[in-house]
Protein backbone atom coordinates (compact mmCIF):
# COMPACT_ATOMS: atom_id res chain seq x y z
CA UNK A 1 0.00 0.00 0.00
CA UNK A 2 1.38 3.44 -0.93
CA UNK A 3 1.82 6.21 1.63
CA UNK A 4 -0.96 8.25 -0.01
CA UNK A 5 -3.36 5.32 0.08
CA UNK A 6 -2.55 4.69 3.73
CA UNK A 7 -3.14 8.34 4.66
CA UNK A 8 -6.46 8.29 2.83
CA UNK A 9 -7.61 5.27 4.82
CA UNK A 10 -6.34 6.81 8.06
CA UNK A 11 -8.30 10.01 7.46
CA UNK A 12 -11.44 8.01 6.61
CA UNK A 13 -11.12 5.99 9.78
CA UNK A 14 -10.63 9.07 11.92
CA UNK A 15 -13.84 10.47 10.45
CA UNK A 16 -15.68 7.21 11.11
CA UNK A 17 -14.42 7.05 14.67
CA UNK A 18 -15.50 10.63 15.28
CA UNK A 19 -18.99 10.03 13.90
CA UNK A 20 -19.35 6.87 15.99
CA UNK A 21 -18.50 8.75 19.17
CA UNK A 22 -21.08 11.49 18.79
CA UNK A 23 -23.49 11.55 21.72
CA UNK A 24 -26.97 10.05 21.64
CA UNK A 25 -28.65 13.40 22.24
CA UNK A 26 -32.03 12.13 21.08
CA UNK A 27 -32.07 9.43 23.75
CA UNK A 28 -32.43 12.07 26.43
CA UNK A 29 -34.18 14.95 24.69
CA UNK A 30 -36.16 13.61 21.74
CA UNK A 31 -38.89 11.09 21.22
CA UNK A 32 -38.02 7.59 19.97
CA UNK A 33 -37.51 7.31 16.23
CA UNK A 34 -40.71 6.07 14.60
CA UNK A 35 -39.96 2.83 12.74
CA UNK A 36 -42.14 0.88 10.33
CA UNK A 37 -41.62 -2.74 9.32
CA UNK A 38 -42.11 -4.00 5.77
CA UNK A 39 -42.79 -7.73 5.95
CA UNK A 40 -42.49 -10.40 8.61
CA UNK A 41 -41.35 -13.33 6.47
CA UNK A 42 -37.63 -12.90 7.20
CA UNK A 43 -36.63 -14.82 10.33
CA UNK A 44 -34.21 -12.04 11.28
CA UNK A 45 -37.33 -10.13 12.39
CA UNK A 46 -36.96 -11.87 15.76
CA UNK A 47 -33.94 -9.68 16.47
CA UNK A 48 -36.12 -6.59 16.33
CA UNK A 49 -39.23 -7.89 18.02
CA UNK A 50 -37.70 -9.74 20.95
CA UNK A 51 -37.11 -6.53 22.94
CA UNK A 52 -39.13 -3.87 21.11
CA UNK A 53 -41.22 -3.05 24.18
CA UNK A 54 -38.27 -2.08 26.36
CA UNK A 55 -36.54 0.13 23.81
CA UNK A 56 -36.42 3.91 24.21
CA UNK A 57 -34.46 4.68 21.03
CA UNK A 58 -37.04 3.40 18.54
CA UNK A 59 -40.77 2.73 18.46
CA UNK A 60 -42.32 0.22 16.08
CA UNK A 61 -45.39 2.15 14.93
CA UNK A 62 -46.58 0.00 12.04
CA UNK A 63 -46.09 -3.31 10.28
CA UNK A 64 -46.94 -4.14 6.67
CA UNK A 65 -47.79 -7.83 6.37
CA UNK A 66 -50.60 -9.43 4.36
CA UNK A 67 -50.12 -12.87 5.95
CA UNK A 68 -52.23 -12.39 9.06
CA UNK A 69 -51.50 -15.87 10.41
CA UNK A 70 -47.79 -15.05 10.45
CA UNK A 71 -48.49 -11.65 12.01
CA UNK A 72 -50.76 -13.15 14.68
CA UNK A 73 -48.21 -15.81 15.58
CA UNK A 74 -45.52 -13.17 16.08
CA UNK A 75 -47.97 -10.90 17.92
CA UNK A 76 -48.73 -13.74 20.34
CA UNK A 77 -45.03 -14.35 20.86
CA UNK A 78 -43.77 -10.76 21.18
CA UNK A 79 -46.83 -8.83 22.31
CA UNK A 80 -47.32 -6.18 19.64
CA UNK A 81 -50.89 -5.10 18.97
CA UNK A 82 -52.44 -6.44 15.75
CA UNK A 83 -53.98 -2.99 15.22
CA UNK A 84 -50.59 -1.78 13.94
CA UNK A 85 -50.51 -4.47 11.24
CA UNK A 86 -51.61 -3.35 7.75
CA UNK A 87 -52.05 -5.24 4.50
CA UNK A 88 -49.59 -3.12 2.53
CA UNK A 89 -46.69 -0.73 3.04
CA UNK A 90 -48.29 2.36 1.51
CA UNK A 91 -51.29 2.15 3.83
CA UNK A 92 -49.08 1.51 6.85
CA UNK A 93 -47.00 4.59 6.04
CA UNK A 94 -50.06 6.76 5.52
CA UNK A 95 -51.61 5.67 8.82
CA UNK A 96 -48.52 5.61 11.07
CA UNK A 97 -46.05 8.12 9.54
CA UNK A 98 -42.76 6.33 10.26
CA UNK A 99 -39.43 8.12 9.92
CA UNK A 100 -37.67 4.96 8.80
CA UNK A 101 -38.65 1.54 7.50
CA UNK A 102 -36.81 -1.73 8.06
CA UNK A 103 -37.39 -4.38 5.39
CA UNK A 104 -37.94 -7.99 6.45
CA UNK A 105 -39.41 -9.16 3.15
CA UNK A 106 -37.78 -11.08 0.30
CA UNK A 107 -34.64 -9.67 -1.31
CA UNK A 108 -36.67 -9.20 -4.49
CA UNK A 109 -39.10 -7.09 -2.47
CA UNK A 110 -36.44 -4.58 -1.41
CA UNK A 111 -36.93 -2.58 -4.60
CA UNK A 112 -40.65 -2.18 -3.92
CA UNK A 113 -39.88 -1.05 -0.35
CA UNK A 114 -37.62 1.71 -1.63
CA UNK A 115 -40.03 2.68 -4.43
CA UNK A 116 -42.71 3.35 -1.83
CA UNK A 117 -40.54 4.90 0.89
CA UNK A 118 -38.05 7.07 -1.01
CA UNK A 119 -40.54 9.51 -2.65
CA UNK A 120 -42.06 10.03 0.81
CA UNK A 121 -38.66 10.89 2.32
CA UNK A 122 -38.60 7.78 4.53
CA UNK A 123 -35.22 6.21 5.25
CA UNK A 124 -34.77 2.47 4.63
CA UNK A 125 -32.64 -0.30 6.07
CA UNK A 126 -32.83 -3.71 4.39
CA UNK A 127 -31.51 -7.07 5.50
CA UNK A 128 -28.55 -8.33 3.51
CA UNK A 129 -27.93 -8.23 0.63
CA UNK A 130 -29.14 -4.94 -0.83
CA UNK A 131 -30.86 -6.38 -3.92
CA UNK A 132 -31.26 -9.45 -6.14
CA UNK A 133 -29.54 -7.86 -9.14
CA UNK A 134 -27.54 -4.83 -10.27
CA UNK A 135 -30.66 -3.63 -12.09
CA UNK A 136 -32.71 -3.58 -8.89
CA UNK A 137 -29.81 -2.09 -6.94
CA UNK A 138 -29.33 0.68 -9.49
CA UNK A 139 -32.99 1.67 -9.34
CA UNK A 140 -32.89 1.68 -5.55
CA UNK A 141 -29.75 3.81 -5.43
CA UNK A 142 -31.21 6.31 -7.89
CA UNK A 143 -34.38 6.67 -5.82
CA UNK A 144 -32.44 7.04 -2.58
CA UNK A 145 -30.14 9.72 -3.99
CA UNK A 146 -32.88 11.67 -5.75
CA UNK A 147 -34.99 11.75 -2.59
CA UNK A 148 -32.08 12.30 -0.18
CA UNK A 149 -32.80 9.28 2.04
CA UNK A 150 -30.44 6.87 3.74
CA UNK A 151 -30.47 3.38 2.23
CA UNK A 152 -28.57 1.00 4.50
CA UNK A 153 -27.92 -2.74 4.38
CA UNK A 154 -27.68 -4.72 7.61
CA UNK A 155 -25.42 -7.73 8.15
CA UNK A 156 -24.99 -9.67 11.37
CA UNK A 157 -21.22 -9.51 10.91
CA UNK A 158 -21.26 -5.71 10.93
CA UNK A 159 -21.69 -6.02 14.70
CA UNK A 160 -18.71 -8.31 15.39
CA UNK A 161 -16.07 -6.52 17.53
CA UNK A 162 -13.41 -8.91 16.21
CA UNK A 163 -13.86 -7.64 12.67
CA UNK A 164 -13.01 -4.09 13.66
CA UNK A 165 -9.97 -5.25 15.62
CA UNK A 166 -8.79 -7.32 12.65
CA UNK A 167 -9.34 -4.33 10.35
CA UNK A 168 -7.39 -2.07 12.70
CA UNK A 169 -4.46 -4.48 12.83
CA UNK A 170 -4.33 -5.47 9.17
CA UNK A 171 -5.53 -2.39 7.27
CA UNK A 172 -4.97 0.65 9.49
CA UNK A 173 -1.81 -0.30 11.36
CA UNK A 174 -0.47 -2.76 8.75
CA UNK A 175 0.82 -5.00 11.54
CA UNK A 176 0.89 -8.11 9.34
CA UNK A 177 2.50 -6.51 6.29
CA UNK A 178 0.97 -6.04 2.86
CA UNK A 179 -2.28 -8.00 2.59
CA UNK A 180 -2.14 -10.71 -0.09
CA UNK A 181 -4.97 -13.12 0.80
CA UNK A 182 -8.28 -13.03 2.66
CA UNK A 183 -10.43 -16.07 3.44
CA UNK A 184 -14.03 -15.62 4.57
CA UNK A 185 -16.28 -18.55 5.50
CA UNK A 186 -19.98 -18.25 6.29
CA UNK A 187 -22.95 -20.54 6.64
CA UNK A 188 -24.50 -23.45 8.51
CA UNK A 189 -26.07 -26.87 7.90
CA UNK A 190 -28.79 -25.30 5.76
CA UNK A 191 -31.96 -23.26 6.34
CA UNK A 192 -34.19 -26.34 6.21
CA UNK A 193 -31.88 -28.29 8.48
CA UNK A 194 -31.71 -25.58 11.17
CA UNK A 195 -35.48 -25.10 11.17
CA UNK A 196 -36.14 -21.79 9.42
CA UNK A 197 -39.83 -20.86 9.20
CA UNK A 198 -41.93 -21.92 6.20
CA UNK A 199 -42.52 -18.25 5.36
CA UNK A 200 -38.77 -17.62 5.24
CA UNK A 201 -37.98 -20.78 3.28
CA UNK A 202 -40.65 -19.95 0.69
CA UNK A 203 -38.52 -17.16 -0.75
CA UNK A 204 -35.04 -17.97 0.61
CA UNK A 205 -34.89 -21.07 -1.60
CA UNK A 206 -36.37 -19.35 -4.65
CA UNK A 207 -33.94 -18.24 -7.39
CA UNK A 208 -36.05 -15.18 -8.25
CA UNK A 209 -37.16 -13.95 -4.83
CA UNK A 210 -33.75 -14.51 -3.20
CA UNK A 211 -31.63 -14.22 -6.31
CA UNK A 212 -29.94 -17.58 -5.65
CA UNK A 213 -29.16 -19.90 -2.77
CA UNK A 214 -26.06 -20.02 -0.58
CA UNK A 215 -24.19 -17.76 -3.03
CA UNK A 216 -26.56 -14.95 -2.07
CA UNK A 217 -27.43 -15.91 1.49
CA UNK A 218 -23.84 -16.34 2.64
CA UNK A 219 -21.67 -15.17 -0.24
CA UNK A 220 -22.84 -11.64 0.47
CA UNK A 221 -21.08 -11.57 3.85
CA UNK A 222 -17.69 -12.17 2.27
CA UNK A 223 -18.29 -9.70 -0.56
CA UNK A 224 -19.32 -7.05 1.97
CA UNK A 225 -16.33 -7.62 4.27
CA UNK A 226 -13.80 -7.80 1.45
CA UNK A 227 -15.12 -4.60 -0.10
CA UNK A 228 -14.69 -2.96 3.31
CA UNK A 229 -11.16 -4.30 3.73
CA UNK A 230 -10.29 -2.99 0.26
CA UNK A 231 -12.00 0.35 1.02
CA UNK A 232 -14.38 0.02 -1.95
CA UNK A 233 -11.69 -0.92 -4.46
CA UNK A 234 -13.37 -3.16 -7.01
CA UNK A 235 -11.93 -6.57 -7.84
CA UNK A 236 -10.38 -7.16 -11.23
CA UNK A 237 -11.90 -10.61 -11.68
CA UNK A 238 -14.58 -12.83 -10.18
CA UNK A 239 -14.52 -16.61 -10.50
CA UNK A 240 -17.10 -18.85 -8.88
CA UNK A 241 -18.19 -22.46 -8.59
CA UNK A 242 -21.74 -23.18 -7.42
CA UNK A 243 -23.10 -26.62 -6.60
CA UNK A 244 -26.25 -28.20 -5.25
CA UNK A 245 -25.06 -30.94 -2.92
CA UNK A 246 -28.60 -31.67 -1.66
CA UNK A 247 -30.92 -31.43 -4.69
CA UNK A 248 -33.62 -33.29 -2.80
CA UNK A 249 -33.71 -30.40 -0.29
CA UNK A 250 -32.78 -27.43 -2.52
CA UNK A 251 -33.88 -28.33 -6.06
CA UNK A 252 -34.00 -24.76 -7.40
CA UNK A 253 -30.86 -23.09 -6.01
CA UNK A 254 -27.23 -23.75 -5.10
CA UNK A 255 -26.34 -24.80 -1.57
CA UNK A 256 -22.56 -24.57 -1.95
CA UNK A 257 -20.66 -21.54 -3.27
CA UNK A 258 -16.99 -20.65 -3.64
CA UNK A 259 -16.09 -17.22 -4.99
CA UNK A 260 -12.56 -16.03 -5.80
CA UNK A 261 -11.90 -12.30 -6.15
CA UNK A 262 -8.62 -10.96 -7.47
CA UNK A 263 -7.11 -7.51 -6.99
CA UNK A 264 -3.71 -6.29 -8.26
CA UNK A 265 -1.85 -7.68 -5.22
CA UNK A 266 -4.55 -9.46 -3.23
CA UNK A 267 -6.89 -12.44 -3.51
CA UNK A 268 -10.05 -13.27 -1.60
CA UNK A 269 -11.65 -16.69 -1.21
CA UNK A 270 -15.28 -16.52 -0.12
CA UNK A 271 -16.98 -19.76 0.91
CA UNK A 272 -20.71 -19.67 1.54
CA UNK A 273 -22.46 -22.92 2.25
CA UNK A 274 -25.61 -24.59 3.51
CA UNK A 275 -23.50 -27.71 4.11
CA UNK A 276 -21.15 -26.79 6.95
CA UNK A 277 -21.30 -29.29 9.83
CA UNK A 278 -21.23 -26.35 12.26
CA UNK A 279 -22.26 -22.68 12.09
CA UNK A 280 -19.50 -20.47 10.65
CA UNK A 281 -18.82 -16.79 10.35
CA UNK A 282 -15.04 -16.43 10.36
CA UNK A 283 -12.55 -14.18 8.64
CA UNK A 284 -8.78 -14.53 8.10
CA UNK A 285 -6.52 -11.82 6.70
CA UNK A 286 -3.03 -12.85 5.60
CA UNK A 287 -0.14 -10.45 5.04
CA UNK A 288 3.46 -10.70 3.97
CA UNK A 289 4.61 -11.15 7.57
CA UNK A 290 1.66 -12.45 9.60
CA UNK A 291 -2.06 -13.06 9.85
CA UNK A 292 -5.11 -12.21 11.93
CA UNK A 293 -8.21 -14.40 12.24
CA UNK A 294 -11.60 -13.51 13.66
CA UNK A 295 -13.01 -16.91 14.60
CA UNK A 296 -16.34 -15.38 15.61
CA UNK A 297 -17.55 -12.13 17.14
CA UNK A 298 -15.37 -12.42 20.28
CA UNK A 299 -12.37 -14.70 19.60
CA UNK A 300 -9.38 -13.29 17.73
CA UNK A 301 -6.13 -15.05 16.84
CA UNK A 302 -3.08 -13.43 15.33
CA UNK A 303 0.58 -13.97 14.58
CA UNK A 304 2.55 -10.94 13.50
CA UNK A 305 5.66 -12.76 12.22
CA UNK A 306 6.75 -16.36 11.80
CA UNK A 307 9.28 -15.92 14.60
CA UNK A 308 6.67 -15.29 17.30
CA UNK A 309 3.96 -17.65 18.57
CA UNK A 310 0.31 -17.03 17.88
CA UNK A 311 -1.72 -14.92 20.29
CA UNK A 312 -5.35 -15.51 21.20
CA UNK A 313 -7.48 -12.77 22.74
CA UNK A 314 -11.09 -11.95 23.55
CA UNK A 315 -12.39 -8.78 21.90
CA UNK A 316 -15.27 -7.02 23.62
CA UNK A 317 -14.80 -3.35 22.76
CA UNK A 318 -16.87 -2.06 19.84
CA UNK A 319 -15.90 1.17 18.01
CA UNK A 320 -19.42 2.58 18.21
CA UNK A 321 -21.82 3.42 21.00
CA UNK A 322 -24.45 1.74 18.78
CA UNK A 323 -23.70 -1.96 19.02
CA UNK A 324 -26.65 -3.26 17.02
CA UNK A 325 -28.44 -2.32 13.80
CA UNK A 326 -31.65 -0.65 14.96
CA UNK A 327 -29.98 1.78 17.32
CA UNK A 328 -27.51 2.55 14.54
CA UNK A 329 -30.35 3.19 12.08
CA UNK A 330 -32.03 5.50 14.58
CA UNK A 331 -28.82 7.45 15.08
CA UNK A 332 -28.28 7.80 11.34
CA UNK A 333 -31.85 9.09 10.92
CA UNK A 334 -31.33 11.61 13.73
CA UNK A 335 -28.06 12.76 12.18
CA UNK A 336 -25.93 11.60 15.10
CA UNK A 337 -23.94 9.21 12.92
CA UNK A 338 -22.52 9.98 9.49
CA UNK A 339 -22.48 7.04 7.07
CA UNK A 340 -19.14 6.98 5.27
CA UNK A 341 -19.02 5.55 1.76
CA UNK A 342 -16.69 2.75 2.89
CA UNK A 343 -18.83 1.68 5.86
CA UNK A 344 -20.13 -1.87 5.90
CA UNK A 345 -23.75 -0.65 5.79
CA UNK A 346 -23.21 2.01 3.14
CA UNK A 347 -24.98 2.14 -0.19
CA UNK A 348 -21.67 2.43 -2.03
CA UNK A 349 -20.22 -0.73 -0.49
CA UNK A 350 -23.36 -2.70 -1.11
CA UNK A 351 -23.74 -1.69 -4.74
CA UNK A 352 -20.34 -3.34 -5.26
CA UNK A 353 -21.51 -6.39 -3.28
CA UNK A 354 -24.51 -6.89 -5.57
CA UNK A 355 -22.32 -6.68 -8.65
CA UNK A 356 -19.86 -9.21 -7.19
CA UNK A 357 -22.67 -11.66 -6.50
CA UNK A 358 -24.09 -11.16 -9.99
CA UNK A 359 -20.66 -11.77 -11.52
CA UNK A 360 -20.28 -14.90 -9.37
CA UNK A 361 -23.54 -16.32 -10.71
CA UNK A 362 -22.50 -15.48 -14.26
CA UNK A 363 -19.08 -17.08 -13.76
CA UNK A 364 -20.60 -20.31 -12.45
CA UNK A 365 -23.22 -20.46 -15.18
CA UNK A 366 -20.71 -19.87 -17.99
CA UNK A 367 -17.77 -21.73 -16.49
CA UNK A 368 -15.33 -18.86 -16.87
CA UNK A 369 -13.70 -15.98 -15.04
CA UNK A 370 -15.55 -12.66 -15.27
CA UNK A 371 -13.63 -9.43 -15.82
CA UNK A 372 -15.27 -7.26 -13.21
CA UNK A 373 -14.13 -3.69 -13.64
CA UNK A 374 -16.15 -1.46 -15.93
Amino acid sequence: MTENAFMKIFIILLSIAYSFCLPFSYAQSDKPVRIGVDGLSHDHIHGLLNRHKERTDIQVVGIAESNKERAQALSDRYGFDMSIVYDDLATMIEETEPEGVVAFNSIYGHLSTVEICAPRGIHVMVEKPLAVSPEHAGKMAKLARENNIHLLTNYETTWYPTHYKAFEMAVVNQEIGAINKVAINDGHKGPVEIGCSPEFLAWLTDPVLNGGGAVIDFGCYGANLMTWIMQNEEPETVTAVLQTIKPEVYPKVDDQATIILTYPHTQAIIQGSWNWPVDRKDLSIYGKEGYVTAHNQRDLEYRLTRSVPKQEIKVTEFPSAAKEPFNYFANVIRGNFKVEVTDLSSLENNLIVVRILDAAKQSAAEGRTIQFKK
